[in-house]
């Protein structure tokens, strides 16, 4: 049996091993695209290349959307920030990666034995090996601290609720918030702790301040932090949002209850638990084992009040919110929950359906107490024990970003923005980048974005609303072709791309696929009004000349998967 000093050294060596890929292929690397390489990436590189980090909200950013306000971007004071500021982007990516996954080991680790197992003689390796699985979970890269800095927080604030508190732990809740998202995640925990001190207070009529300044500070600090955002919620924007629009949230309870046993069994993609193949199952087993102590207990002694212990009560509590977050967020989607959103606008603009995303840490927290109740009941209870974590971090591993993305075939960081082959196209345009507009077809706009070209088109969470309304122009025709794309265009419009009925949501049509379109519907009057001046197309645009398009060139390098094709309007 491993000692606690072996098993914390083999979890570190296993957190450097499973983020190398990084360090040693760097951009060759296979990273996640969506909602990371499409957009955050982007937005934190465009903010401070565009030396307006410091700038007011109404300032305009004019790389992306004829000026897109500063007030729809991040914070300067995110960590975010710092490290785009001092690094290039796969840097400063990869130096994110390290410190998501080490706190995360750290938090869910220190949690564990203090708190969980604080009154239960339970081996390391059930700690240890629940915090290293949790430290390899597929975390959003750009959700930072909002997941896996959760355990941490936790830890922090059960010391300062247990007065047995120090500096680290008001170190903890102060600088959290500056390498996390309060709309994410950290709104709904605070509310928990909230909850927390009330139960406190009404049991034992204690009054325990500090716990509250502790709550209050964190949240007064993150409200800090977000000014712009607060600004913007008291003062107004100075524009409408593309978010008043928001019409989302329109399933029949059918689809409602398909959504929740979709989300209790496999999660949500910016919260992804991975507990579905291992988890699940060893937890019902410990559910088990304690209903058989419950039956024993009740036969043998005759009495409908058999004892249980605190971790015995754990298990069906934690599991018990876990459904309740999942039903919860199956149910914020339900069309009856309209007439709460068309009550308030807040209701419509913020997602109180997120608190779900807290179930990756309590699903963890759920794993190695059922691992506990196991190794204490069953005879082989270690070795089964090691057993069941190796194979949960066997699917974590399954799941490392250089395997999955690799397996389905998405191009690396470097192919994915292949710099060379943009080099070949600004070069061929012969023009300033600030001097001309671009929208791309087939490709995500990051791409060009990326490159230094200026984009009408992109993916953002907040812009103004008449610039939805006037870049439709451009697109209506081919909406009408296509409903769910009108949809989803006009109930949410966060992505304001190209959208062609006849390719739908796919934006990586890369040359392998050799895909074109033969019934283009593009609006080029409407394009030229907003300063548009070339199209790049990741697809051949068979009646381009219909839509008053010509074209130029087309690029490729063997080294890149995109093959490029350059329209101009006739008309210029």
């Amino acid at each position: 049996m491993m000692k606690e000093k072996t098993l914390l050294t083999l979890s570190v060596i296993g957190i450097f091993l499973y983020l190398s890929p990084l360090l040693l292929l760097g951009e060759g690397s296979h990273v996640r695209i969506h909602d990371n390489l499409d957009s955050n990436l982007i937005w934190y590189k465009t903010l401070v290349e565009s030396g307006k980090v410091f700038a007011e909200n109404q300032a305009a950013i004019p790389n992306m959307m004829n000026g897109l306000p500063r007030a729809a971007l991040d914070t300067e004071w995110s960590l975010f920030v710092l490290l785009f500021s001092l690094f290039e982007p796969f840097t400063a990516y990869t130096i994110n990666a390290f410190l998501m996954r080490f706190i995360a080991f750290i938090g869910m680790y220190l949690l564990l034995k203090k708190h969980v197992f604080r009154y239960h003689d339970v081996h390391p390796l059930v700690p240890v090996g629940s915090a290293l699985a949790f430290s390899l979970l597929p975390f959003w890269p750009f959700g930072g601290l909002s997941i896996a800095g959760i355990p941490l927080a936790l830890y922090a604030f059960l010391n300062i609720r247990s007065r047995q508190s120090s500096w680290k732990d008001w170190l903890i809740i102060t600088t959290l918030p500056f390498y996390s998202l309060l709309v994410l995640s950290f709104s709904f925990f605070l509310g928990f702790m909230g909850v927390l001190w009330l139960i406190d207070w009404w049991k034992k009529r204690e009054w325990n301040g500090t716990f509250l300044f502790a709550i209050v500070l964190m949240g007064v600090i993150f409200l800090l932090k977000q000014y712009r955002l607060v600004q913007g919620m008291l003062l107004g924007q100075g524009f409408a949002a593309h978010r008043d629009e928001f019409s989302l949230g329109h399933n029949s309870f059918q689809d409602t209850l398909s959504l929740f046993f979709e989300n209790l069994t496999t999660a949500h993609t910016h919260s992804e638990s991975l507990h579905q193949y291992v988890i699940i199952y060893i937890v019902l087993f410990a559910l088990v084992l304690i209903l058989g102590k419950w039956l024993k207990q009740f036969f043998q002694k005759q009495t409908t009040h058999p004892g249980f212990s605190k971790l015995d009560r754990l298990l069906p509590a934690l599991l018990g919110l876990i459904v309740i977050f999942s039903f919860w967020y199956a149910l914020w989607y339900w069309e009856g929950m309209r007439v709460l959103k068309d009550f308030h606008s807040l209701f419509n603009t913020f997602n109180f359906g997120r608190v779900h995303l807290l179930n990756a840490v309590l699903w963890y927290i759920l794993f190695a107490a059922a691992l506990a109740v196991i190794m204490k009941r069953i005879k082989y209870g270690y070795w089964l024990t090691l057993i069941v974590i190796v194979c949960q971090l066997g699917v974590l591993i399954n799941q490392h970003h250089e395997i999955k993305y690799r397996s389905i075939d998405y191009p690396s960081y470097e192919e994915f923005y292949s710099e060379e082959l943009f080099h070949d196209i600004k070069s061929y345009i012969g023009e300033d980048p600030e001097d001309y507009r671009v929208v791309s077809i087939g490709m995500h706009p990051a791409v060009t974005q990326y490159n230094g070209m200026h984009t009408l088109d992109f993916y953002v969470t907040m812009y103004p609303l008449s610039y939805k309304h006037e870049f439709r122009k451009i697109i209506e025709g081919e909406l009408e072709k296509n409903e769910t794309l009108k949809n989803y265009y006009d109930t949410w419009g966060g992505r304001v791309y190209v959208f062609l009925d006849e390719i739908g949501k796919n934006y990586l049509m890369t040359k392998d696929k050799n895909k074109s379109i033969n019934d283009l519907d593009f609006n080029t009057n409407a394009f030229e009004q907003m300063g548009g001046d070339y199209v790049l197309s990741a697809v051949e645009l068979e009646n381009a000349e219909d839509s008053s398009l010509e074209l130029l060139e087309v690029f490729e390098r063997e080294d890149s998967p995109w093959r490029i094709y350059l329209y101009e309007p006739v008309s210029s």
